[in-house]
Formats: C-alpha cells, structure tokens, sequence
C-alpha cells in the first residue's frame, strides 16, 4: 500500500470517527466502529477489553523486545466556543475540522494505517498496536487496564499532536486537596480563628517555592493554586478552608518525595487524590529516539499529560498535529499532517533495531 492509499483510508477513517460522539467513558460506538473496520476493511486480528482495542501483528515472537504503539480514542467535550457543529467532519482545503481531529484522532488514523501496513512483515521486533480509551480523564479502565492484559511491552511510541516532533520528556500530574483548619467565632468580635488566614499563608508558600531540582528538558517542578473554598456567611469567622493546587511533576522528583515535602512545608492538612500519574523520559540514545533524529526531528520536553504516564517503561511522544489546538473550540487537524505522520511513521519503524 502506497502513502497515498494510506492517507486517504486515514482521512476516511478520521471522518467517520468525528461523526461518533466519543468523550471520556462513553467510547463504546466509536470502539465498536474502529474494530469494525480494522477487522473486516483492513484484515487484522483485534482484541477488545471495555472500550480498549489492540491487535499484535502476525509474526509475534515473545524471545523479542516489543515495540506498541498507542493513541487514545476519547475526546473531551466540547465548548461552548463551536462556531461549526463539532460531530460534522467538515474538509475546507487541506484542514480537516471536528472534535477529536487533532486530540488525538490524527494520531489514531495514521497509527492505524502505518501498523497495517506493517502487520504481515518481518521486522526485528514485535508490534503491537493499543487504542486507548478514558485518556483524556486519566481513566483507570484505560491505559492503566490495558497493560494488565497485553504482552510485556519494552517501550512505546505514543500518538499525540508534537507536530511530529519526539517528546523524549513528559512532566507528571499530581493534585492536591488541602484544608486549613481554624475555630468559628463571631466576626464583629475578637474570637475565632480564620481558617482563611491559614490558607493564605500556605498558598504564599506555594506560589514561592522553588524545588531546587530543574530538568534540562521539563524546567521546574510547577505548582498552581485552581480552586479555593471557605465559609457559610459574611459573619462568620471560617474554621475550615479548602484549597487544591496542581502540580506539573518533573523527572527529578517522584509525586510521592513532592508530596513530602509539601507536607513538612505547610501548616494544613495535605491529601494526594493519586501518586499515579508520573513524570516519563526516555534517553535520548534510545534506539527509537535515535531513529527520529535521523530524520532531522528534534527532541523536546513536554508540558502536557497522555498516556505515558502510566507506562513504567521508555516511551516517546510524537504524532501529526499541534498541541495548541487541543481541546480548543473549531478543533481540527491538515491532511498533510496526517500524510506527513505516516511517511514518518513508516521510516522510523521498517528497519528500527531495538
């Protein structure tokens, strides 16, 4: 199959999966649809777990290292910001408008179609291909399930819009809710204890702590206070304050040493919904890292979550599209992009030695 046949399958498919409402936990139509095509349309052997997909290709051999590829077939939802209908997969020119045309479904088609394109070839190394669901939510019935039922994968490349640039580094996730704790009293009075007060001395701590180790790719750990709540009348001293900050993890420190020192930092009580979402890299001598500068790509660090998170293996980031469009009202992805991603693809992955 030429690039051109590749593409244009590519295109078709992106289409038809636009056109299937598909947010976080609710991917069963569009999975349904995907499997469909891959058996009947494309030939391949597909295995379903909930709304995950995956499929090995013919010449599996478990004395040789593993190589997945993987996108995630959920969107997130769309804004109120649509000037078109986001469920309409509408082509003006070379872009290609719709929810889900840029995050993450570019990477999906043009996966899909470079993995079929390999299936019955004889290369080095297994191939593996995982469709994701729940990615967009960092869902545990997800890529976290997934990779309790595959074979054992020795690393990944991950679908996401880099403009085909590999992302050898991705900050982590960790969020935390916390609660500073006072005593109710009269506010026309001098008694109480404002729990607010508290709070805020905790969140100027927050906003001007530096953790001394910075990463050559990622920068800084980062931490951001997003929410904050307190009291139930204008006079009432508030004995409780809740606050959540978010925290961009790098790969110098795992969630859990942030969460300490955190905790050693600050007067409130400190709760970690999850340690689960890590920071990744993968050496830049990889084979696989190597192969895509080669082809003149240039490895970055990246400040958004996907997948890799949960993959306790090296994995890279690289796909068609740009990461400013996720999530971004008239969302959309360029057939030359998808063209592009595919050419690419192939060249990485037909003579790649792991």
């Amino acid at each position: 199959m030429n690039i051109d046949k590749l593409t244009e399958d590519a295109v078709k498919l992106l289409c038809t999966l636009i056109e299937i409402p598909s947010t976080s936990r609710e991917e069963n139509d569009a999975t349904n649809t995907l499997k469909k095509v891959m058996t009947e349309e494309y030939g391949l052997k597909v295995e379903r777990d909930g709304n995950n997909l995956w499929c090995v290709a013919s010449d599996y051999d478990e004395e040789r290292k593993t190589l997945m590829l993987n996108a995630h077939i959920d969107t997130v939802r769309p804004t109120v910001q649509w000037t078109r209908d986001p469920y309409k997969a509408t082509i003006e020119g070379e872009c290609i408008y719709g929810l889900g045309s840029n995050d993450d479904g570019a990477s999906l088609v043009s996966l899909v179609q470079v993995f079929r394109s390999l299936y019955d070839k004889i290369l080095p190394y297994n191939l593996i291909l995982a469709i994701s669901a729940e990615e967009e939510v960092s869902g545990k019935n997800g890529m976290e399930h997934l990779l309790t039922v595959l074979p054992k994968i020795d690393v990944a490349l991950v679908g996401e819009p880099t403009g085909m640039q590999p992302a050898i580094a991705e900050k982590g996730l960790m969020v935390l809710d916390i609660t500073a704790h006072g005593k109710a009293g009269h506010a026309a009075r001098d008694e109480g204890d404002n729990a607010i007060y508290h709070a805020l001395d905790d969140i100027a701590w927050v906003r001007e702590f530096h953790f001394p180790k910075e990463s050559e790719l990622l920068g800084p750990v980062k931490m951001t206070a997003t929410i904050i709540n307190a009291g139930t009348q204008h006079n009432v001293i508030p004995s409780e304050c809740n606050f959540t900050i978010d925290v961009r993890s790098n790969e110098q420190y795992s969630n859990e040493e942030i969460y300490e020192i955190v905790c050693q930092n600050l007067k409130s009580e400190v709760k970690a919904r999850s340690f689960r979402l890590s920071s990744s890299r993968i050496d830049i001598e990889h084979p696989l890292v190597q192969k895509a500068i080669s082809l003149d790509r240039t490895p970055f660090g990246s400040p958004t979550l996907s997948d890799q998170a949960l993959m306790r293996f090296p994995s890279m980031k690289m796909g068609p599209g740009n990461s400013s469009r996720s999530h971004t009202a008239d969302e959309f992805v360029k057939i030359s992009e998808i063209r592009e991603a595919i050419t690419i693809y192939q060249s990485m992955l037909q003579d790649l030695v792991l």
